[in-house]
């Protein structure tokens, strides 16, 4: 497929990568000197999101935050001023479901296809194109999408109409970051008491304790090995936006809303681009 990529940070670089060795031609933006580095010349880089959008049967977006995503849409050389009737754009952003509903209906309105699909994993999944995918929006969309997500995910769920994916995904940081604080305050207990935090944690990996974020998060903390899988910051916002969720829909998330607080704290410490296994530190007293 022909794809203008946009956003060439952490995560989409390595996906743009992907795509290529896959076979897919794609228009980037925008041009940086770790894109080139990752690139080469081996994609076209353009001068705005509206020159990576104008030839593209599809249009990827990996953006930080749901203003970014506003702007490279709506902005004068944004995606929607030179979108053709039929593109199919996909936002692979953690943003805003209400703001991914407006931008589906504008889309819509152009005459094109619009799908959120945020994504779980990481640099590590997005390197080794094993990705979590969830998918909001209609279900032609994401089988005309499927060329796509089959090189950049593992598993592909598709959670239901637009704006779904972002409920998922902020459900999926929900999870992530209370069991990575769960984490972080079970070894700081051992650690106070004088007991081995290595043997505690490979203990709870052989019982109804062990997760994912235990094997892995916990190696981090344990080693002390911080270097960003996923920054504190990025978890921060998108835990900010489940908060923003349930007071909009009216819903008690108090621990999620304690877990943000803590981040923000971690933020405020200098830990905003450490890896979010860094809550430890913040346990710690510790700061960047």
């Amino acid at each position: 497929m022909d794809i203008g990529f946009i956003g060439l940070g952490v995560m989409g670089r390595p996906m743009a990568a992907n795509l290529i060795a896959a076979g897919h031609r794609l228009t980037v933006y925008r041009d940086s000197a770790p894109a080139r580095e990752v690139l080469g010349g081996r994609a076209r880089f353009a001068g705005s999101a509206a020159e990576a959008a104008r030839d593209g049967e599809a249009v990827v977006l990996m953006l930080p935050d749901t203003p970014d995503v506003e702007a490279v849409m709506r902005g004068e050389d944004g995606v929607l001023a030179a979108l053709r009737p039929g593109t199919l754009v996909i936002d692979m952003s953690s943003i805003s479901p209400a703001a991914e509903r407006g931008l589906a209906a504008e889309v819509a309105a152009a005459g094109g296809e619009y799908l959120d699909a945020p994504v779980s994993g990481g640099e590590a999944g997005a390197r080794e194109g094993m990705l979590s995918i969830m998918v909001g929006g209609d279900r032609t969309a994401v089988e005309r999408a499927a060329p796509i997500f089959e090189v950049l995910g593992g598993r592909v769920s598709h959670i239901g109409a637009a704006g779904a994916g972002q409920v998922a995904k902020a459900a999926n940081q929900i999870v992530v970051g209370v069991t990575i604080e769960a984490v972080a305050e079970a070894l700081r207990l051992a650690e106070a008491a004088g007991v081995d935090a290595g043997a505690v944690r490979d203990a709870l990996l052989g019982g109804f304790a062990s997760s994912r974020v235990l094997d892995v998060h916990g190696a981090r903390m344990l080693k002390g090995e911080y270097e960003p899988g996923f920054r504190v910051a990025l978890h921060r916002k998108d835990l900010g936006l489940a908060v923003e969720a349930s007071a909009r829909l009216d819903v008690s998330l108090p621990v999620s809303g304690l877990v943000h607080q803590l981040m923000n704290a971690a933020v405020a410490a200098g830990l905003g681009d450490h890896d979010h296994a860094a809550l430890k530190l913040l346990l710690d007293g510790r700061t960047g």
